[in-house]
């Protein structure tokens, strides 16, 4: 009898028939995405339709109940993983709200992060930590001082998002989610958190831009668009349906999701 050949995981998350509830309030009803590697998707829709949710069920906030579906992330389901697990296959969550940490400096915490992702038994060298934050500041038109500061105390809205981004860029992860990173940010700190995604787009990362406007979208191109209604995905496209969304407004697809 001949072997089985080993089946090799894709690399990518996907999203099968996720159904997912606040208490006894349900918010996600059944969506279906999948993102591989190598590409950045964005999730658009009105307010209070379910973007934010799919973004805190991949990774792990308690607050909301799977009640039905898988998220795969390589082909591992990570809806029993803790969110430290989920953390170290590579998913990352860029906050809409990032917290403030005091007591912890943002040179520690990045320090700490980063050797949470390493295997047992490795450590993470001052020469490895030292230059990629170097890489990291100028990339994010950052000093260097900013990271002897206590995590998010004292920092305004567009300091917190960079912040987000500064660590993503430490981190190195496969896939990132970005939570309507862009509310509340100028067009000068929109410009510079782009520019940190950017950098880091290529083969080896995929993720979902979570947002309710095409600015941000304007310097983050993506590869797809899709619209989520009512907790579900009502159509998927190109980067010229965010356009159209710009232009005509949600009226159109609230009427997709009673068909």
């Amino acid at each position: 009898m001949t072997d089985q050949p080993h089946q090799i995981a894709q690399h990518q998350i996907e999203i099968r028939n996720l159904h997912a509830s606040v208490g006894d309030t349900p918010i996600l009803k059944g969506i279906d995405l999948t993102v591989p590697r190598g590409e950045l998707h964005a999730v658009m829709g009105p307010n209070g339709n379910g973007k934010s949710t799919l973004a805190k069920v991949i990774v792990g906030d308690p607050e909301y109940t799977v009640t039905e579906g898988e998220v795969l992330v390589d082909g591992q389901n990570i809806l029993e993983m803790e969110p430290d697990e989920r953390a170290r296959l590579g998913v990352f969550l860029a906050f809409q709200y990032p917290v403030e940490i005091p007591g912890v400096t943002i040179a520690n915490f990045l320090r700490l992060a980063m050797q949470a992702r390493k295997a047992e038994g490795e450590e993470v060298s001052f020469t490895e930590f030292y230059g990629k934050l170097q890489n990291a500041l100028k990339v994010l038109e950052w000093d260097e001082s900013i990271v002897e500061r206590y995590l998010n105390e004292g920092f305004s809205g567009g300091e917190k998002k960079r912040n987000e981004i500064l660590q993503m860029l430490m981190l190195d992860p496969n896939y990132i989610i970005m939570d309507e990173t862009d509310s509340g940010l100028d067009v000068d700190a929109l410009r510079i958190v782009a520019r940190g995604v950017n950098s880091l787009r290529g083969p080896n990362l995929g993720g979902l831009i979570i947002t309710h406007y095409q600015r941000l979208l304007n310097y983050i191109v993506p590869d797809r668009v899709h619209i989520i209604v009512d907790g579900r995905v009502v159509q998927s496209g190109g980067p010229e349906l965010a356009q159209k969304l710009d232009t005509e407004g949600y009226d159109w697809v609230r009427e997709l999701a009673t068909v």
